[in-house]
């Protein structure tokens, strides 16, 4: 009888993170502003060779290189983020290797880690949820082929020390360290995020990963960046297939880029309403962590299933995150347009106000 390998069938089906679209949707950390009138314009100029031709991916990893200030051999274009991490894991680990990641994190590095055989070894979480950076130093062991960190993190949104990530990446010389820079767009001014872009030369077992999903809108046409060194992103080559990015995507990639006005606005609003938020949140006396992301997360308590029933009847769809480890009764709302925000913030009150009623 025809079976799966094992580490597949082990696995519980995964679920797709669309419970519905029948109403405002804060539960994906999608981008509430859309995309830049630029892409628009560019998408509705589409030929029929754009369409009928195979795309040029290099092309786009040229642009991409040319922004970031890289070289383009250490550039790979991706469909989404999680290709990225699926040939990364796929390269590097092997049955029986561990995947070093620290919860709570992005619930895709387990459930790839798992897929490729991979020994999932899960830091516990302390109760600031914060990056344990002695933690992950005293684990790395001869074992150790991939270490994978969201920064700044999803679920908690918060963001770790350059300097603690070069920590990590140093002590563990022959394992692939990704550093997942999916939100570092919205990075808080005071908090002097850096990018560990420039730290690829002189660490050559260093990704960095990068998605134009968040900041720039383009969750929809699938679009991810993988960075290191260029022998590594060379190996990668060898089995990523090559036409794996749509000609709509590249055809949208230079103006996506060009329009940083519109990143810097979007990026301002978000800030602006993820205050608002954490000043509502400090006002109910609810837990919540400081963000550096487009989103907040914020402990409502045991009745965390109830206060996202509560949102959802009153047309708003949160992400109830108490699955995550130290995340429980913990919520994660997406932060939406000002004027979405303004509808949020009361629906928010009103759902704590039903809380603490029952």
């Amino acid at each position: 009888m025809l079976k799966p390998r094992a580490s597949i069938a082990q696995m519980s089906p995964y679920q797709s993170p669309i419970v519905s679209r029948a109403g405002l949707s804060l539960d994906l950390n999608e981008s509430m502003a859309g995309c830049s009138p630029r892409v628009l314009a560019r998408l509705r100029s589409l030929s029929a060779a754009h369409v009928s031709l195979y795309p040029e991916r290099e092309v786009g990893e040229r642009l991409v290189a040319n922004f970031l200030g890289i070289a383009p051999e250490q550039v790979l274009l991706t469909n989404g983020m999680d290709e990225a991490l699926s040939l990364l894991f796929t390269m590097y680990l092997s049955e029986g290797d561990e995947l070093l990641l620290a919860d709570p994190t992005f619930v895709m590095y387990p459930m790839l880690g798992h897929a490729v055989g991979a020994q999932v070894v899960r830091l516990r979480p302390g109760e600031d949820l914060a990056l344990p950076v002695a933690d992950f130093l005293a684990r790395v062991s001869p074992r150790t082929r991939v270490i994978a960190i969201a920064n700044p993190n999803n679920p908690t949104g918060l963001a770790a020390a350059h300097a603690d990530l070069l920590k990590i990446a140093e002590a563990a010389p022959d394992a692939a360290v990704l550093i997942d820079e999916a939100y570092f767009d919205f990075y808080d001014e005071k908090f002097c995020g850096e990018t560990l872009v420039p730290d690829l030369e002189r660490h050559p077992n260093l990704f960095v990963a990068r998605t134009f999903s968040k900041a720039y809108g383009l969750a929809g046409l699938r679009l991810g960046v993988l960075t290191g060194a260029a022998e590594q992103i060379g190996y990668l080559r060898r089995f990523c297939v090559p036409f794996n990015v749509n000609s709509a995507a590249l055809a949208c990639l230079e103006e996506a880029l060009v329009d940083q006005e519109f990143v810097r606005a979007h990026v301002a609003q978000v800030k602006r309403g993820r205050e608002q938020l954490a000043q509502l949140f400090n006002e109910l006396g609810l837990r919540f962590w400081p963000s550096q992301t487009n989103f907040v997360l914020v402990r409502v308590g045991a009745k965390a299933k109830t206060f996202v029933e509560s949102m959802r009847r009153r047309g708003i769809l949160v992400r109830d995150s108490s699955a995550q480890p130290g995340c429980e009764g913990c919520v994660r709302i997406t932060v939406g347009t000002p004027v979405q925000t303004d509808g949020v913030l009361q629906a928010v009150r009103e759902a704590i106000a039903e809380l603490s009623g029952s």
